[in-house]
C-alpha cells in the first residue's frame, strides 16, 4: 500500500474516532462541568505509534470542538493544545511514559485562560488549572496508558 495513503487514512480514521469518543463523552455528560473527561484525550498516546496522529488528533479535536458548540477561542487554541502536544508525543517517544505528559501539559497551559476569557471566569484559574489538569491526567494518563499498552502489543499494524 502507498504510504501517504496509508498514513492519510490512519489520520483521517483517528480524526473521526476523536469526533466520536468526544459526542460519546458528552452524551454521558463527562466532557463538561468542573472535571472534564474527554475520552478521545486518550487517543493522545498514538503520535507514539504514527506520526499520522498529529493531523488526525488536531483535525479531530477542531472539528469536535466545533460540531459540539464550544466559543471560537476554544476552537482554535483548544486544537492548538492538541497539536502542540501531539507533536511534542511524537518527539518523546522513546519514552513511553513520557509521550501523554506533553498533551497533558499543553492542555493545563491554553484551556484555563482560554475558558477564563470565553467564559469570563477571571479569578478562577487554579481552580481551571487544577480541574483541566485532573480531567487530562484521567483522559490521557489513564484511558490513554490502557490504550497504549493495547496497541502496543500489535503495534505491527502502525507499520
Amino acid at each position: 500500500m502507498n504510504k501517504k495513503v496509508k498514513l492519510l487514512t490512519q489520520g483521517a480514521i483517528i480524526a473521526a474516532l476523536y469526533v466520536l469518543l468526544t459526542y460519546l463523552a458528552a452524551a454521558m455528560g463527562l466532557s463538561s462541568g468542573a472535571i472534564q473527561v474527554r475520552f478521545s484525550e486518550a487517543l493522545c498516546v498514538l503520535p507514539y505509534f504514527t506520526p499520522a496522529a498529529i493531523p488526525g488528533l488536531t483535525i479531530g479535536c477542531l472539528l469536535a470542538n466545533f460540531l459540539t458548540g464550544c466559543a471560537t477561542w476554544d476552537i482554535i487554541f483548544g486544537s492548538l493544545a492538541t497539536l502542540i502536544g501531539a507533536v511534542v508525543a511524537r518527539m518523546l517517544r522513546k519514552h513511553k511514559w513520557l509521550v501523554p505528559l506533553p498533551s497533558v501539559l499543553a492542555n493545563i497551559i491554553v484551556v484555563p485562560p482560554v475558558l477564563m476569557y470565553v467564559y469570563g471566569a477571571e479569578e478562577a484559574y487554579p481552580f481551571l488549572v487544577a480541574t483541566v489538569g485532573i480531567g487530562e491526567v484521567v483522559s490521557i494518563y489513564g484511558l490513554g496508558m490502557l490504550l497504549f499498552f493495547a496497541l502496543n502489543k500489535r503495534k505491527n499494524i502502525f507499520a
